[in-house]
């Protein structure tokens, strides 16, 4: 099935003369990145933001992905956080970050000659609450993993079939979705709430999310390493550290980690008082 979908998703790009991706890094973009130069080669660059919601070991990863591929790989500067509607963080507030992305890449597209801006929205994400995928339809934005029915699932089994080494990689949304709707969102926070996961990842967690709410974060890690956690890490050290980021208080998510965690406010409350547009 894997093996179809990845024809299917080939004969997408033989359609087409020249591409621009918007490559965040993650799997899903990188995937597609990876397909459009095995079919279009130089007439497919790949473009990736850069602001304050990006880690920069992700912004280094994405670069390392791009060389060990070999597309042409660029980055522009977008600046979501000049807009109010993105940084009071309303429930839509992917919404205006995907709008001044797609602005941006529609610009260069316009100016180079691409025909085709194209990103990593899989079909899973169409299930979800995802408000920036409508800014890309409205700019006419091709996805075509979705296009093809690819699942997240069958976005690492393709990636793993092509011999990429980032098969595994977990996801890793930008680190707005940390806060949730309605707080603030400030350059300092996404610093720490950064910073804070880093520490974290480099204690040999990986999948997990610091959430910050206020001057409180809360740890989500998988479930299963819930007891570990508590038992072998030197949590005096760890809480130091986060708070001379700035946090006041650390706190565990006993729960453990689930992705769109905070979308579930969403169901709770009336969205007429929580988007703007």
């Amino acid at each position: 099935m894997s093996k179809d979908k990845l024809e299917k998703l080939k004969s997408i790009f033989t359609t087409m003369d020249k591409a621009l991706i918007a490559y965040s890094g993650g799997i899903d973009s990188t995937l597609v990145a990876k397909v459009a130069y095995d079919v279009l080669g130089d007439k497919a660059v790949a473009i990736t933001a850069v602001s304050p919601s990006l880690l920069p070991e992700e912004l280094d990863e994405a670069q390392d992905q791009a060389q060990f591929i070999g597309i042409n790989h660029e980055m522009i500067v977008t600046e979501e956080m000049d807009n109010p509607n993105y940084t009071s963080n309303p429930v839509n507030r992917c919404y205006f970050c995907k709008s001044e992305l797609h602005d941006k890449l529609r610009a260069i597209a316009l100016k180079r000659g691409y025909p085709y801006v194209i990103d990593g929205v899989n079909y899973d994400d169409l299930q979800d609450y995802r408000p920036g995928i409508e800014a890309a339809k409205e700019r006419k934005v091709r996805s075509p993993l979705a296009e093809v029915k690819i699942s997240k699932l069958e976005v690492r089994e393709i990636t793993k079939l092509l011999n990429l080494p980032w098969w595994d990689k977990p996801s890793q949304p930008c680190l707005s979705s940390r806060f949730p709707y309605g707080e603030e969102i400030t350059i300092n926070k996404l610093h720490r709430v950064g910073r804070a996961e880093i520490y974290l990842r480099n204690l040999g967690y990986l999948n997990l999310r610091v959430r910050s709410q206020g001057d409180t974060a809360k740890i989500e890690l998988l479930p299963q390493q819930i007891a570990t956690f508590v038992n072998e890490v030197d949590l005096p050290k760890l809480v130091n550290y986060f708070q001379e980021l700035g946090f006041t208080y650390v706190t565990l998510d006993l729960e453990g980690y689930s992705s769109g965690k905070l979308n579930r406010v969403i169901n709770h409350s009336s969205s007429d008082d929580l988007v703007l547009r």
